[in-house]
């Protein structure tokens, strides 16, 4: 059963045009890799899903309902939880505090979320500006986590970071994957990204060119749409 749909989705930014028909889905406890090149529409899609550049043309359905150009907080209320690129901690908050500013009740308490990031335990009490980048990526991830989120949707979540915390974040994607979380995730580090993913979709210029398992998507069409 499909969780996220997105049905020839049109997006525009005033007159320019960024996504042209645009469809996806992502499936009950499935990940789902969102690829392509920068600036070809994978963060206009998510900004879409999220109602914050809604959709002109075309259908966006959440959970069993159509959210099409329904308030970002209204969408965000139905069980989307976003890690956004370039994290976006609260600052002036603790750890602690982060984490506990979005909870909302479910299975992900904030043990569970240390549980996952050890790190975030032992800092605990420190504020999210003093933390490395690696760790407030965690943060970000684990304070999504805290909302309790049908589906989890992952900004570029390793861009930037050191080799070991993006082994890290990797490991903790794989454990939630295995708890059945539902995932949308954008990432460029494919030997880490495919054999995690359950199925894979390229934007081109802002269209939808390839769908399917990540077995399918060869290198030929990885030079095509996803070199350099």
């Amino acid at each position: 059963m499909s969780l996220l749909s997105l049905d020839a989705v049109e997006t525009f930014y005033g007159a320019s045009q960024a996504l042209f028909g645009v469809s996806l889905s992502v499936s009950e406890g499935e990940v789902v890799a969102l690829m392509g090149r920068n600036g070809m529409g994978k963060t206009t899609t998510i900004r879409s899903i999220l109602g914050l550049t809604p959709a002109r043309t075309g259908r966006i359905g959440f959970a069993g309902r159509d959210v099409t150009g329904l308030a970002p907080h209204r969408i965000a209320r139905l069980g989307i939880g976003l890690v956004p690129e370039g994290r976006r901690c609260f600052a002036n908050l603790t750890v602690e505090e982060n984490l506990l500013a979005s909870a909302r009740l479910g299975a992900w308490t904030l043990r569970k979320v240390i549980d996952l990031f050890p790190r975030l335990g032992e800092r605990r009490g420190q504020y999210a500006d003093t933390l490395s980048g690696g760790e407030q990526q965690m943060l970000a991830i684990g304070r999504a986590l805290m909302t309790n989120p049908k589906l989890l949707i992952l900004d570029e979540a390793t861009e930037g970071l050191a080799p070991v915390i993006r082994q890290d974040i990797w490991a903790a994607i794989r454990r939630l994957k295995a708890g059945g979380q539902s995932i949308l995730v954008v990432d460029k580090t494919l030997s880490e990204l495919l054999p995690v993913t359950d199925r894979c979709f390229v934007l081109e210029k802002g269209a939808t060119v390839f769908s399917g398992a990540p077995a399918r998507l060869t290198h030929d069409l990885q030079d095509r749409y996803l070199g350099v």
